[in-house]
């Protein structure tokens, strides 16, 4: 499949990366190009700099801008473009500090206060992020956290024993923070598109789905980190797979009460999908956005209560609460009459919702009985600011 393809010709590279619908391309002057021995130096990444400087790099600088600015991109989504770009600059696999070094220059030349740190044979890249990240290491200059952007390529490194040290390289104007928060979805390469079958019984009937995907929005995600609930709940389908099961959803819950309907999606949620927790799926614990959980074979507690709460919030833009438990999460609703037992938050009663398979058949408003007198947190809200 191809991402990106490279012309050479008399003084430069011409780039074009096929992940977005719409192709960026940029001619990449020679002067740009540098080499990079495998296990750099300090002092050999700062001649490095000291060409690259020199170089005539503002129209590679500008092109990204103006296609960012274009698409409305995202910090991460800009990145997973920036990878790309630094990939054909210097191949990843030919020379991973040279690669790694172009994302650093790109990054810091677009604004982002991103740094480089040696440890060993490893070479570390930093971005200033003051969000909350659970799952990849981070460090500490002036106060503020800088977060490890490439921490995947070193397949769960133990950086504490052996700290990275800073390289201490200098861009003007490199300052920006960098967020993980996605609230904006591009379209993707139109010849990545695929349709995916779903189907579950409800009342004695059973409904079927035919939602259209792209591969490459699960590929925009594979190194996303465990990001705040509040981030990873809100992270927008595409068009496409949107509107090809928002629509059909509403529709079937058309005839429904506005119970019988979140109890509909509740069990689309829970048995249209098959169960295998993270460390099965993926070796890693990995949440996933609504729309990744449609795209992945398997889902847990996390990815269905996610897409839980997407369904619910854009179809019935209803107050709900997420209930953390030691190893369990689970969704809540608010209605005009609460269920069950419901849970008193901030004034509002909410009613249990479980979106994922359990031994028992749950139904609005009831608990699985494991997790029952055990402890939990309150770990989203939402609160909406105006009912459709």
């Amino acid at each position: 499949m191809l991402l990106a393809q490279l012309t050479c010709f008399g003084q430069g590279k011409t780039i074009r990366v096929d992940f977005y619908k719409t192709p960026f391309t940029v001619s990449v002057d020679q002067s740009v190009l540098t080499d990079l021995v495998q296990q750099p130096k300090s002092s050999e990444l700062a001649s490095a700099l000291h060409v690259v400087s020199k170089s005539n790099f503002r129209p590679l600088i500008d092109s990204l801008s103006a296609y960012r600015e274009r698409l409305n991109l995202n910090d991460w989504l800009y990145y997973q473009l920036v990878r790309r770009v630094a990939e054909q600059i210097a191949p990843k696999d030919d020379n991973y500090a040279r690669y790694t070094f172009y994302k650093w220059f790109i990054m810091a030349q677009s604004g982002f206060d991103v740094r480089l740190a040696l440890a060993n044979i490893k070479i570390i890249l930093y971005i200033y992020n003051d969000e909350e990240i659970n799952d990849i290491p981070y460090f500490m200059v002036d106060d503020k956290k800088f977060t490890c952007l490439n921490y995947h390529d070193y397949a769960k490194a133990d950086l504490n024993s052996n700290p990275p040290k800073p390289v201490l390289l200098k861009i003007a104007g490199a300052v920006k923070p960098f967020s993980y928060r996605v609230t904006m979805m591009p379209d993707f390469k139109p010849e990545d598109d695929f349709e995916k079958t779903l189907s579950f019984m409800y009342g004695h009937k059973k409904y079927h789905f035919s939602i259209k995907l792209n591969s490459q929005r699960q590929a925009a995600f594979a190194n996303y980190p465990g990001v705040s609930f509040d981030s990873y709940f809100n992270i927008p389908m595409s068009n496409e797979a949107y509107a090809s099961l928002i629509p059909l959803l509403k529709k079937n819950v058309a005839g429904m009460n506005e119970q019988k309907g979140v109890d509909y999606l509740m069990r689309f949620t829970r048995y249209a999908f098959l169960y295998e927790n993270d460390e099965e799926n993926f070796g890693r614990e990995k949440r996933l956005s609504p729309e990744e959980t449609l795209l992945s074979n398997y889902s847990d507690c996390d990815d269905r209560a996610a897409l839980f709460y997407y369904l619910v919030k854009e179809i019935y833009n209803l107050p709900m609460i997420a209930l953390l438990y030691p190893t369990h999460i689970t969704m809540a609703v608010s209605f005009d009459k609460p269920v069950g037992q419901p849970i008193l938050y901030k004034g509002k009663y909410y009613s249990l919702c479980e979106p994922t398979p359990q031994n028992e058949d749950l139904k609005i408003g009831q608990l699985s009985s494991r997790l029952k007198n055990k402890p939990f947190d309150i770990v989203y809200h939402y609160e909406p600011s105006a009912r459709h």
